[in-house]
């Protein structure tokens, strides 16, 4: 979405809404971050003597994994990435405030209304739309635009960085000769499976590395838990939800839904009186009565010639966009109703709904159902809560808790203070579980708010210290890793002799396959190792070869460069190289001062 604002248009138009804009904020309230997670959040790290709260994390957390990019599987990493990006982000926008960055307030209006996300059909600024989709997205306007604000700085600041660097001339020409270059060369992957090695390990060999390894053994501190996890989401599931309630809110949903509508306007004042307006409208609503149609009616009496010329038509239109006796009519219309005459502003008005915007029933019956049964849930789901609350205070176990309130006991598998998964993965859990009360005291913990929608409590069934394993336990995990090294260092002096054999021009016994003209974007038909390998290899002399050798995945290879050719060029793709070492370049700068940043700065998190 911030790019989205970053790239807008600062049209003329974009500048006349903005007063538009600024209104439709004052309706839809200011709230900031910390009027909705309270007074005094929980630390996640302090960059510089300023606060990044674990609520921060969360939300950030919640957008991407709301955006659908991120399996739940992968959240616990993706919170830790979070984390490690607010860091990097405050570090930068504190640069830039040192620098004198700065954004103004017409700036932000302007680059908001000309966003396309929060255009209309007709390509205009929609209250509505800038409503919903702030909303959807997890943002209050005032949080949105002073994270909009601290962005552009931020990209003011990486921009010129990225200016600040280029590549000379001469510097593209050899990247294009480079790139266009193709390799011939011979390969033979050395194996255990093909090379006769001697795989067998004294006892004496496990012990020495099990001893000299020790910290690769340990366990830490572990528990495994008892937990209930009490979820709107799952109870709204299994609620049944009739459907005459599914098509009863989807009418209700035309009450606000957006608008198309067509007027016909008829003032009064000066050189008309009210009750000659009155006789006018009427005169129009008897035509129409007639059958004439709205658009040739609004051609003859309506005093707005811009829309009549138009069958009258004013657009899509969301409630109070024309204040309230206006709303009242187009918004109790059914589609292709016509009102009767409206008084606003000097002036009557004959509204015609020609669009109601509203998908069809069933594109939102899910939605509608989820709807409808979260608020049918909603009196039992806090009634449980607070009996979940009340019962596991004193509770010696959770499984009469769970069947009172209806809920299922889960177990854990054995967990180290940073490794749960699933929703004991979440802020403050497992602090829970190796809290003193809960570990020490064997306490049930208190019920943990992980969401608006989910209550979970726990408590430890299971606990062990931290040790070292002993070598009988991972015997098979020393052996495997001992046999993996040594059977790595026996192939490449293997590899090694067969090269010295080869430069010396004496015969080798090996299973050779043959590359022609491969280029440095090979396909997989050869292992990227060997490929890179090729190309880092120095040109042979004309009907001479050159040997080299490099570890794969299956073993080792020896690699036989035989010729070098300059290849055809391609002007795309050397385009393409010399637009991304540009890119490059730029981000080795970018990466440069974000390095300095985080040496020079002082950066708490609450693991120190």
């Amino acid at each position: 979405m911030l790019q989205s604002i970053r790239d807008g248009s600062k049209s003329w138009a974009a500048k006349i809404i903005i007063g538009v804009m600024v209104a439709a904020m004052a309706l839809f309230g200011v709230e900031s971050l910390f009027g909705v997670f309270g007074d005094d959040p929980d630390e996640a790290a302090k960059v510089n003597g300023e606060t990044i709260t674990r609520q921060q994390v969360e939300l950030e957390v919640q957008r991407t994994m709301r955006s659908g990019q991120v399996p739940p599987e992968q959240e616990k990493a993706l919170r830790r990435d979070m984390l490690d990006q607010l860091i990097t982000q405050k570090l930068l926008t504190q640069y830039a405030e040192d620098g004198q960055f700065r954004v103004s307030e017409d700036q932000l209006d302007q680059l908001i209304v000309s966003l396309d996300e929060f255009k209309d059909q007709d390509g205009n600024f929609s209250a509505e739309l800038f409503r919903n989709r702030l909303s959807s997205a997890g943002y209050t306007p005032l949080a949105f635009r002073n994270e909009l604000r601290t962005d552009i700085m931020r990209r003011q600041l990486q921009q010129g960085l990225a200016l600040s660097d280029f590549t000379l001339a001469s510097e593209q020409k050899r990247l294009a000769e480079l790139q266009r270059q193709t390799r011939s060369f011979r390969y033979a992957v050395l194996t255990p499976e093909n090379t006769a090695l001697d795989s067998d390990l004294s006892s004496e060999e496990v012990n020495a590395y099990y001893e000299a390894n020790t910290e690769r053994f340990k366990r830490p501190e572990q528990v495994r838990v008892n937990y209930i996890v009490l979820d709107r989401q799952d109870m709204a599931d299994e609620a049944e939800v009739s459907e005459d309630k599914l098509r009863q809110a989807w009418r209700e949903q035309s009450d606000n839904a957006d608008r198309r509508i067509s007027h016909i306007m008829i003032g009064f004042g000066d050189e008309r009186s009210q009750e000659e307006a009155k006789a006018i409208a009427d005169k129009a609503l008897d035509d129409l009565n007639d059958g004439e149609s709205f658009a040739d009616t609004a051609a003859r009496y309506s005093d707005d010639t811009a829309s009549a010329e138009n069958g009258g038509d004013l657009g899509e239109i969301s409630r109070g966009f024309f204040g309230e006796a206006f709303d009242e009519a187009a918004f109790s219309l059914s589609q292709g109703d016509v009102s009767e005459p409206v008084e606003m502003d000097n002036a009557l008005h004959i509204i015609k709904v020609t669009r109601i915007n509203r998908p069809p029933f069933e594109e939102q019956r899910e939605k509608l159902r989820q709807m409808i049964a979260n608020r049918q849930v909603e009196g039992d789901f806090n009634e449980r809560a607070q009996r979940l609350i009340d019962e596991s205070f004193a509770a010696e176990d959770l499984q009469g808790v769970a069947k009172d309130i209806g809920a299922t006991v889960e177990q854990s598998d054995w967990l180290a203070r940073d490794g749960g998964e699933g929703v004991l993965s979440e802020p403050g859990v497992m602090d829970k579980a190796f809290s003193d009360d809960v570990l020490e005291e064997g306490y049930n913990s208190d019920v943990i708010e992980l969401d608006e929608d989910r209550r979970l409590v726990l408590r430890v069934a299971e606990h062990r210290e931290a040790t070292t394993l002993p070598l009988d336990e991972v015997r098979g995990e020393v052996e495997q890793l001992l046999q993996a090294r040594q059977q790595e260092k026996a192939l490449t002096e293997r590899a090694r002799a067969l090269i010295e054999k080869l430069e010396a021009g004496e015969g080798v016994d090996l299973a050779w396959q043959q590359a022609d003209g491969v280029s440095r974007q090979a396909d997989a038909s050869v292992s990227r190792e060997i490929v890179d390998a090729a190309f880092r290899m120095p040109k042979p002399e004309e009907g001479q070869s050159v040997y080299g050798q490099v570890s794969t995945a299956d073993g080792v290879a020896v690699v036989s460069l035989e010729g070098v050719s300059q290849g055809e060029p391609n002007a795309e793709v050397e385009g393409f190289v010399s637009q991304m070492t540009e890119q490059l370049r730029a981000q080795a700068a970018i990466q440069g001062l974000i390095d300095y940043l985080h040496e020079e700065g002082s950066i708490e998190t609450d693991s120190q």
